[in-house]
């Protein structure tokens, strides 16, 4: 049957079509960069990294594409608040995210653009939509005329009447009507701007998605996707603006996963239950977290605690020894089944990936695909039991164990632990990356050190480093 997927657009799972053959285009919403990540921002980060990951597995070329937004009112209040530029700010918490994220074994993005190296193109994309009536400037801030947009709520499945009950303007804004919303904002005093045909100011939040993905991806993608708080408004309005403009779809499949609750309860800053990513990942393998998230369909919400990671601990854990074991076994073996034995054996395991596709296929069911996981590996523990196996046989489902496990970005194999010498060697090398200014390098090297339990620290004296 091929890949389907659920489109929060028809509300219905879809038969996947790209719009080039075996081509992806892929934008999925990154973080706004004014604090360190946390559980519920880990959910999408890994959850389209699986996605992009199992595309990739069935021959598909993705081009991926998550943005950084570094301007806006939480970054300009963070820079206020700690005397630093919000582009200092930005810097650091973008670092800070490539860290976390790449700990839990989330692939880079082909392209991370920000909301501020993107001014040219968001500009001239309102100026567009000013020009075909669709937005408006009221005293240097910039509106879209809602109303105009005659589809506006096909994706939260709201019409207009519905949503204008909770519509109002605040103090300071002059707009034709309530639902209109904020493309560009006029100059505050102090605040960061860019000059524009309105005047200094700055884009609003919705704006910047549409122009990033017009500029690195065209104008109708394959998949555009994040977090279920993030269909409406947001998505919505990147809908209305750049189908307005470009008249046809913006993107062909809309992909949203759920919440994550913790202990039960929604996660929110005023209750004090938000769990960042850097901290939970001091206390549980960075592999673990991976795993506890896929356990559950991404569009399905899911609860964190402590109790149901150390359930997800002891689960990963069995995976890894029956893998251990198999490689353990591996260097002590020796061909002891027939031909046809093993032919057998060997279409019996094939089975195995055929199940795992079969799940993954139906929109990306990883907590279906982990069961498949987990029934190769009692397979494997019983092969091991009865001591009869073979290095081909081995072989072939030590193969199969890492290829499906690492479809889901999961690590099965132990790393080898990094000696002072080549710790120090590769520390060199970064800095001498740094200086050059290729940062790809500089930041592939840490990133490799901090999967070895590596941590750089800068200080007066130079980088130091040390284990944890």
């Amino acid at each position: 049957m091929g890949i389907r997927i659920y489109n929060t657009l028809t509300r219905n799972k879809e038969p996947f079509k790209t719009i080039e053959k075996n081509k992806v285009k892929m934008y999925v919403c990154g973080p706004t960069v004014y604090n360190y990540i946390h559980i519920g921002n880990a959910r999408p980060a890994v959850v389209f990294d699986t996605v992009r990951r199992y595309l990739m597995y069935r021959g598909y070329e993705v081009k991926y594409v998550s943005n950084f937004t570094d301007v806006d009112d939480r970054l300009i209040n963070k820079s206020i608040e700690e005397n630093q530029s919000v582009l200092e700010i930005a810097e650091r918490f973008i670092q800070a995210y490539k860290e976390d994220v790449s700990a839990l074994n989330v692939l880079q993005a082909d392209i991370h653009p920000r909301a501020t190296e993107t001014m040219d193109e968001i500009i001239l994309f309102i100026k567009k939509l000013v020009d075909k009536g669709y937005a408006y400037e009221s005293e240097g801030d910039v509106y879209f005329r809602t109303r105009a947009f005659k589809s506006y709520g096909k994706l939260s499945h709201q019409s207009i009447d519905e949503l204008k009950v909770g519509a109002r303007i605040d103090v300071g804004e002059k707009k034709e009507d309530p639902l209109d919303f904020t493309l560009w904002k006029a100059a505050k005093p102090g605040e960061i701007t860019w000059d524009s045909p309105w005047g200094l100011g700055r884009p609003g939040w919705h704006i910047e998605c549409s122009a990033m993905v017009e500029k690195y991806l065209g104008d109708t993608i394959d998949i555009h996707a994040g977090g279920q708080d993030l269909a409406f408004p947001h998505h919505e309005n990147e809908i209305a603006q750049s189908e307005a403009l470009h008249e046809h779809a913006m993107a062909n499949y809309w992909m949203h996963n759920g919440f994550i609750k913790i202990d039960n309860e929604k996660m929110s800053k005023s209750i004090g239950n938000v769990i960042l990513v850097h901290e939970i990942i001091k206390k549980y393998d960075p592999n673990v977290v991976r795993f506890f998230i896929q356990t559950v369909h991404y569009r399905h919400p899911i609860n964190f605690s402590d109790a149901l990671l150390s359930d997800a601990e002891q689960a990963f854990s069995r995976l890894k020894t029956s893998y251990y074991n198999l490689v353990h076994r591996l260097e002590r073996s020796a061909d002891l089944l027939s031909e046809d034995e093993l032919v057998t054996k060997t279409k019996e395991l094939e089975k195995f990936k055929e199940r795992f596709i079969q799940e993954m296929d139906d929109d990306f069911n990883t907590a279906n695909a982990i069961a498949v996981l987990f029934d190769l590996a009692k397979d494997i523990n019983k092969i091991l039991e009865e001591n009869n196996s073979s290095i081909a046989l081995l072989t072939a489902y030590k193969q199969v164990f890492e290829e499906l496990a690492g479809v889901l970005g999961l690590k099965l194999q132990v790393e080898e632990e990094l000696l002072d010498a080549e710790i120090e060697q590769l520390i060199q090398k970064r800095e001498e990356a740094r200086k050059t200014r290729n940062f790809t390098v500089a930041d592939q090297i840490r990133d490799e050190l901090k999967d070895q339990g590596i941590i750089l620290e800068d200080t007066a004296q130079g980088i130091r480093w040390k284990r944890v």
